[in-house]
C-alpha cells in the first residue's frame, strides 16, 4: 500500500511540475491563461489546448479503446477526470508500425501490467513506455502533459 501512495504523490508531484513549466517554456516572463469555455470545448473535442518544442497539454477524452503507443521522447502524464479504463503499460507493442519520427503504434499490447485508471488518478508513463487505453466502457476524460525528455531507441 505504501507503495501505490508513494507513485501516487510522484504523480500528482510530477503532474503540478509539468503542468508549471507552461510560463517558463519558450514564453519567457509570459504568463498563460486558459480559460475554462476554450478548456471546456477542448475537452468536448478530446484535442490539444497547448503545445511547445518541450511540453504539450491536451483535453484529452476517450468513447472507447484506442491503439497502443510508444513514444521515444515525450513523458505522458495523465490525470484522469471522469470516467475509468482498463489501462496497459509496458510489455510489447504488436502489429506497430512508425507514424512519425518518434511514435511508433500498434494494435495492442503484448504481457505488459494492466491497471485500472478511475476519476481523481494520476499516472506517468516514462518515454520509451508502451501503453493502451485497452477499455473504455464509458467516455473518459483526462489531462494529458507530454514533456519532451530523452531518447530511447525503439
Amino acid at each position: 500500500m505504501k507503495q501505490v501512495q508513494v507513485w501516487l504523490l510522484l504523480g500528482a508531484s510530477a503532474f503540478v511540475l509539468a503542468a508549471g513549466l507552461r510560463a517558463l517554456d519558450g514564453a519567457g516572463s509570459k504568463v498563460i491563461h486558459l480559460p475554462a469555455t476554450e478548456v471546456s470545448d477542448a475537452f468536448a473535442k478530446g484535442r490539444p489546448v497547448l503545445e511547445t518544442a518541450s511540453y504539450k497539454v491536451h483535453a484529452s477524452r476517450r468513447d472507447g479503446p484506442g491503439q497502443a503507443e510508444l513514444h521515444s521522447h515525450d513523458t505522458d502524464i495523465f490525470h484522469v477526470l471522469t470516467g475509468s479504463a482498463t489501462f496497459v503499460t509496458g510489455g510489447k507493442v504488436q502489429g506497430g508500425a512508425h507514424v512519425g519520427p518518434e511514435e511508433i503504434r500498434g494494435a495492442s499490447i503484448e504481457g505488459g501490467e494492466t491497471r485500472t485508471l478511475q476519476a481523481g488518478d494520476v499516472i506517468v508513463i516514462p518515454h520509451g513506455v508502451p501503453h493502451w487505453f485497452k477499455a473504455v466502457p464509458a467516455p473518459v476524460t483526462y489531462y494529458t502533459v507530454k514533456v519532451r525528455t530523452g531518447t530511447v531507441a525503439p
